[in-house]
């Protein structure tokens, strides 16, 4: 059952009781924009990518630099010229950047080395969206084993041509629409030395004043058969953190006490993203795994989230991990190595139309509710929410969402209209206490759009109720 309208619901104060609540979903209906963005991605075009990218032999990012045909520098020139040209195709609203730095050594990192990230960003159009920024990557590094061989072939055709692949279409495709908020479409490098150009890129982004709301991170999207027999092209996982890595010990006070460990901003992100995917793909799921990587591994959301960003990693769901980091060749009759032909093109585009419409749907929305809390700290039968209200021009109003706190996902919802201008809005959920349930708040516009949903928290305790249970 899908949300009634925005428009047909209460204006001012929200009163309804449970029995009026419905089904949660991203939107009332399909926005025929998002539509025709995830059908225009092609599986011919990200095919086509892979197999330039894993033609250059080795992308190590230790790999001569200067080679016109081989190497990490060809790569980064042939990507940065698709970005090129799709900023061309877009009128020139797609700025295209090169974002080089010097990395000092490292553990993986035998001397200082030159690395260059590629940035297109495509601005927002909307005044008062246009400074939150929407990210999505993929790493275009690759390496064999040893993971010092900068010389032996390493075409990483799934780890990572297969996530920048999916970067690159994105931005083929969606710097042709407008969008409200910022879009930037990565490829990043040195992600098998130890994350390095992403966490460049997320503490520039941080030092800049950024307002990152989402991170998306491609990486291992290209693989529908697993090491252990299955075949599944059918569903992705998308990894996300609960509790925040940059949470302070005044934030960790805040959440022992009401909860929360299972709705950091990565965990709204992760939970919006399989709303969406849902939504637009058919038999597609997105299986959310409630943990920021898999076991004893890391990828480029990381830095993103050690600075406060919401992000997440997309991965198949079957690994074959005689495919990642290995030499090309084949011992006692098995193959090894990280090549083209195990490489399902078509599930790489479901995957990049899972972020489309995640992305898409984040940059038509209005901007997350902001300073969202409990009106009370006392016990009460009925829930009171407030929040400072929004200033997008196409705001129409809110919505809250609630579940049972051992349920993953959000489970109900009544919308609200923001029909009074007025510093804060207010509702009233009737027979349903805060003690019980999980809560949030969702903006919404007048196309059905809506926010990732923002966490309350409790009001400031005055020195009166301090003592007071």
């Amino acid at each position: 059952m899908r949300y009634a309208t925005v428009a047909a619901l209460f204006l001012a104060i929200l009163t309804s009781r449970p029995a009026d609540a419905q089904q949660v979903l991203v939107g009332s209906k399909k926005n025929p924009t998002i539509e025709e963005i995830v059908t225009e991605v092609s599986p011919a075009r990200i095919e086509t990518t892979i197999r330039k990218l894993a033609s250059f032999g080795t992308r190590h990012t230790l790999s001569d630099p200067d080679n016109p045909d081989r190497g990490i520098g060809a790569a980064r020139r042939w990507i940065k010229g698709e970005l090129e040209s799709y900023a061309r195709e877009s009128g020139g609203r797609l700025i295209v950047e090169e974002d080089s730095f010097v990395q000092p050594v490292a553990p993986r990192v035998p001397r200082p080395t030159t690395l260059v990230n590629l940035v297109a960003i495509l601005p927002g159009t909307q005044p008062a969206s246009k400074d939150r920024w929407l990210v999505v990557s993929g790493h275009y590094d690759s390496i064999p084993w040893p993971i010092s061989d900068a010389k032996s072939d390493a075409p990483g055709a799934n780890d990572d041509a297969s996530g920048t692949a999916v970067s690159l279409e994105l931005a083929r495709v969606m710097s042709k629409h407008h969008f409200d908020a910022t879009l930037v479409f990565l490829a990043v490098a040195g992600e098998e030395q130890g994350l390095l150009g992403a966490t460049h890129w997320a503490e520039k982004a941080r030092r800049e004043g950024r307002k990152i709301e989402a991170m998306l991170t491609n990486d291992i999207v290209g693989n529908t058969h697993g090491g252990n027999g299955i075949r599944d092209n059918r569903r992705v996982r998308v990894f996300s953190e609960g509790v925040p890595s940059d949470e302070t010990e005044a934030q960790a006070r805040i959440r022992r006490s009401v909860g929360g460990e299972n709705d950091g901003p990565s965990r709204q992100l992760a939970r919006y993203i399989k709303e969406a995917g849902e939504l637009y793909l058919n038999n597609f799921e997105v299986t959310l795994v409630f943990r920021r990587d898999r076991y004893g591994r890391g990828g480029d959301h990381i830095p993103f989230n050690e600075r406060g960003y919401a992000a997440v990693r997309f991965t198949e769901p079957n690994e074959d991990f005689n495919r990642q980091h290995k030499k090309v060749e084949t011992v006692d009759g098995v193959e090894f190595g990280d090549v083209v032909d195990r490489v399902d093109f078509a599930y790489v585009a479901q995957v990049a139309r899972v972020n489309a419409a995640t992305l898409a749907s984040l940059a038509l929305a209005p901007a997350p509710p902001t300073d969202v809390r409990f009106a009370t700290g006392r016990q009460e039968y009925d829930t009171r929410i407030g929040w400072k209200r929004g200033s997008e021009p196409e705001l129409a109003g809110y919505r809250i969402v609630w579940r049972a706190t051992h349920q993953p996902f959000w489970t109900r919802g009544l919308d609200v209209l923001a029909d009074k201008p007025a510093d804060r809005a207010e509702a009233v959920v009737k027979d349903l206490s805060k003690d019980d349930l999980f809560f949030a708040v969702q903006a919404v516009d007048r196309d059905g759009n809506a926010s990732l949903p923002t966490f309350p928290v409790p009001p400031p305790i005055r020195p009166a109720q301090a003592n007071r249970e």
